[in-house]
């Protein structure tokens, strides 16, 4: 029970749109190979493997080369549970097949990345440098010294890492420097005023 809280915490009142998402058979494209044991499901790809244990209350069948979610009720949290199932499973599928990447750059002046060896080295302001080692699965690359690429087969630790180099220094609100996706939008507050009628008495 505390499983399916938990699956249901995500979706929230999304059950009904995630309910149409789970109807949605998924296409296994070439080079994937999918086998189910239960309600485990493991994947396998050009770009590696990938295996995962989903709720026991969905089931999942292979047909005609596609993976198919059904539900045994439409109660609201069988409907969420349904199209998070589905989503997890594309998500998988798409790890092993294509893999994920997320970008993400440095913001100002004398801010650079770079590798050593395995780990990410980032300098951003600090007295010292910032060290990063990626966990298995995952891999960082550097463009110059100012872009980062994090990629990996699971789509869910790919966000994660990336997530984790950008609060080693977010964007600061007033003049937007510090580490940020590529293409997010960072709202800057305006400046603080000085003070004004402060003369000499």
């Amino acid at each position: 029970m505390a499983l399916a809280a938990s699956y249901y915490a995500l979706c929230g009142d999304r059950g009904e749109e995630m309910s149409r998402v789970g109807r949605m058979p998924i296409a296994i494209p070439e080079g994937v190979a999918v086998t189910i044991e239960g309600n485990v499901v493991a994947v396998k790809g050009p770009k590696g493997e990938l295996s995962r244990s989903l709720h026991p209350e969905m089931s999942i069948s292979l047909k005609d080369s596609k993976l198919i979610v059904a539900r045994p009720s439409d109660s609201k949290s069988h409907r969420a549970l349904h199209g998070l199932t589905r989503s997890l499973l594309a998500n998988m599928i798409e790890g092993v097949s294509k893999g994920f990447q997320k970008n993400l750059e440095l913001v100002g002046v004398g801010y650079r990345a770079q590798k050593s060896g395995d780990k990410l080295v980032l300098q951003v302001g600090y007295s010292h440098p910032v060290e990063l080692t990626p966990p298995p699965g995952i891999s960082v690359v550097v463009d110059g010294t100012s872009r980062i690429s994090v990629l990996g087969i699971d789509k869910e630790l790919v966000g994660e890492v990336a997530a984790r180099i950008r609060r080693v220094k977010p964007p600061d609100p007033y003049k937007g420097k510090g580490i940020r996706y590529v293409g997010e939008r960072v709202r800057l507050k305006p400046g603080k005023a000085g003070k004004v009628g402060r003369g000499k008495k």
